[in-house]
């Protein structure tokens, strides 16, 4: 690893595995979304950010040079606008290497949407309530009913904002060319396509929160559990 890496670590969320990132400033620190308490983008050292696991380098074609890479990261320090599907850690350090806000690793799980079916709040009464086994069991299922991942809400979320860009497109040569007829519906489609793209945009934002809320719960559970050993 180097300076101006983009690195990263496996964790995992009650046995879901996945890659948290950030970028190596060369220092023995690493700027990288720090989820503790409201997820902020921070500095940290590379033991807090490896929490005992290796940390591997990120192989992709960069964009910028090291101290370039490292400007951008420094530039959203304290950063507050976590978003699972639109703003998570691997966005974050991909915009700070290629300029790019992606996720690759969102593509590799998949989201069932006709499973998620887990009321706000349940998960919060389970922490404070349940035995270790229905808690475990009750994450575990919200966790797959989410399934981290956005294989159909996301591309169709992205297919949106091309339709309205080129419906615009469409609109403006239309327009040019003294054709207000195709103009006026090529806008009527743009707008559909604009109203498509911000229901997705609802609904992923949704399922992020939701996703942030059981990570929550979670904690809470695992704090309970910890202070009382032996619950049944």
């Amino acid at each position: 690893m180097a300076r101006g890496d983009q690195v990263y670590v496996m964790r995992d969320v009650m046995g879901v595995p996945y890659q948290h990132h950030g970028i190596d400033c060369g220092d023995g620190t690493v700027i990288h979304y720090r989820k503790v308490g409201t997820a902020t983008i921070s500095r940290t050292s590379t033991a807090a950010f490896a929490r005992g696991n290796p940390v591997y380098p990120f192989e992709q074609s960069v964009s910028f040079l090291p101290d370039v890479i490292i400007g951008r990261a420094e530039s959203r320090l304290g950063e507050q606008r976590y978003n699972l599907f639109f703003n998570n850690c691997e966005h974050f350090a991909t915009w700070c290497t290629t300029g790019q806000n992606l996720s690759p690793q969102l593509n590799e799980f998949g989201l069932r949407l006709d499973q998620l079916k887990v009321p706000r709040g349940l998960t919060r009464q389970a922490a404070q309530e349940e035995t270790p086994q229905a808690i475990l069991d009750l994450f575990e299922k919200a966790l797959d009913n989410i399934a981290i991942a956005t294989t159909t809400l996301l591309p169709d979320y992205q297919q949106a904002l091309k339709d309205s860009d080129q419906w615009k497109h469409v609109a403006e040569t239309a327009l040019k060319r003294g054709r207000e007829d195709l103009a006026r519906a090529a806008l009527h489609k743009r707008r559909n396509a604009r109203q498509k793209a911000q229901s997705l945009a609802a609904r992923l934002q949704e399922l992020s929160d939701l996703q942030i809320s059981i990570q929550t719960d979670q904690t809470l559970a695992l704090k309970r559990l910890s202070q009382n050993p032996t619950m049944p």
